[in-house]
């Protein structure tokens, strides 16, 4: 089966054909990082992260690139808050992003640019778009004459006589409101480089258009980012390289927003749980589970409640995995997915059907279980690896189970050794026949919380 996507600039699902038969590339709008990130940033990444890996369980050569916004007025203004440099703050918090990435296994991206170390090709691309009637310089500043460019807004769908622009402090010299900002002059106290038009930094959709074209070249696959993104920045995207007389991306993909109480999560409306707060509360491949099996362009609404069921289905899968690794061994995954599996994720990356095929696995196989029937249970384990594995969701991975630093699998092996002690004391109990105190061990920890089950080979908790 063909994968099939939605692409917004044509509003409708669309057979993937790739530019480059057995290759695909795919260029995503990363962190803009004046801040540590939330989980409405993550969520981002995690869409794009399954995206890439469905592609490459079908035997595509994924080139993924994901770039870093590190100078803009948010940063500049933090940075001036907090009398701190500029780079300090951008860096900072790069590396947050990055640690929440890896914490929730998202795979590293096979080029991951900086805004600040592309200048010249920014340069370049403005010298080609002023030589074209596509740009002019004023006061500084170099604007996008939208006007000189046809399609503008065919992405968001828009009109341009009703447009908007949305404009920064210093945005002076403009033939037209409507124009906008690639390049701002530069102002006493802010970073600053060398161009043909006068010192300056970089407006927010220039980088973009000249990072794809250096690393992706003048025609690509895919182009990512939030729903929020298709207008102001993917539309000046689309007319910069356009203009600038590359193809750009053949498709359009974008993921919905992670909301509380109906509004997008964000840290200027106060409303954002930071990554680095959730992971304290909750393991990371529970987090990963929540914000990354819904569809893509579904919204999250967040609720602690949600919180908890994920972490029970999930637990559901992780019981199964275990029991069988107990009779069996380890059993690698199989080399393809079941077919339903297949055909959910080719359509539109229907992760929900898609995991339904995951649950039912896991009741085949805990039913063969029940029957004693090992080598069911052993190829519904296999099965199920392969398409956990896809979603970047497999206990067994080492990845999650490798004993790394995350502080959530460290108290996980910290709980496991303390529950341990006192299973031990209830088997000794029952050892000596002393059932009444066993039986209250057994209460004891079932009051907070977990579940106690009897194995042949030995008792094994869980949470209940």
């Amino acid at each position: 089966m063909t994968i099939r996507l939605y692409d917004t600039s044509a509003r409708q699902i669309r057979d993937f054909t790739p530019l480059v038969p057995g290759c695909v590339s795919i260029y995503l709008c990363g962190a803009t990082v004046q801040a540590a990130p939330h989980i409405g940033h993550i969520r981002s990444g995690l869409n794009f992260d399954i995206m890439r890996r469905w592609f490459e369980h079908r035997g595509y050569d994924v080139t993924f690139v994901r770039n870093v916004t590190d100078i803009d007025d948010k940063i500049i203004k933090k940075a001036d808050e907090q009398g701190r440099p500029w780079w300090s703050i951008g860096y900072e918090n790069e590396v947050a992003f990055n640690t929440a990435y890896d914490a929730l296994g998202c795979l590293r991206p096979t080029y991951e640019p900086r805004a600040t170390g592309h200048i010249p090709e920014m340069i370049e691309m403005m010298r080609g778009l002023i030589e074209r009637g596509h740009a002019y310089a004023a006061d500084g500043n170099v604007y996008f004459d939208v006007k000189s460019f046809p399609e503008y807004l065919q992405l968001s769908n828009q009109e341009l006589d009703n447009l908007r622009q949305p404009s920064g402090e210093g945005e002076t010299g403009k033939r037209d409101p409507r124009d906008f900002a690639m390049w701002k002059a530069a102002r006493e106290g802010e970073p600053s480089w060398e161009t043909p038009w006068g010192r300056g930094r970089p407006g927010w959709h220039l980088e973009c258009s000249a990072m794809a074209h250096k690393y992706l070249g003048e025609a690509f696959d895919i182009h990512g980012g939030g729903i929020d993104l298709i207008f102001p920045h993917h539309e000046n995207e689309i007319a910069q390289a356009k203009a600038y007389g590359d193809d750009f991306a053949a498709y359009w993909s974008h993921n919905a927003w992670v909301t509380i109480s109906g509004e997008k999560m964000a840290k200027s409306l106060g409303n954002s749980v930071l990554v680095s707060e959730m992971l304290k509360r909750w393991r990371p491949i529970v987090l990963r589970y929540y914000l990354g099996t819904p569809h893509y362009r579904s919204m999250i609404e967040y609720s602690e409640e949600a919180l908890h069921e994920a972490e029970s289905a999930f637990a559901r899968i992780e019981g199964f995995v275990q029991r069988v690794v107990e009779k069996a061994g380890i059993v690698e995954p199989a080399d393809e997915v079941p077919l339903a599996f297949a055909e959910a994720m080719d359509d539109d990356l229907g992760v929900p059907q898609a995991l339904a095929i995951v649950h039912t696995t896991v009741r085949q196989g805990n039913s063969a279980l029940t029957a004693d029937d090992k080598e069911s249970a052993v190829a519904r384990l296999a099965e199920l690896r392969a398409m956990l594995g896809v979603l970047g969701l497999d206990p067994l991975d080492e990845r999650w189970s490798g004993g790394g630093t995350d502080r959530g699998e460290d108290l996980h092996g910290v709980v496991d050794s303390l529950v341990r002690l006192v299973l031990d004391q209830r088997q000794a109990a029952r050892s000596r026949k002393d059932y009444a105190t066993a039986d209250a061990i057994r209460d004891q920890l079932q009051q907070s919380g977990l579940a106690i089950e009897d194995t042949p080979s030995g008792p094994r908790w869980s949470l209940s």
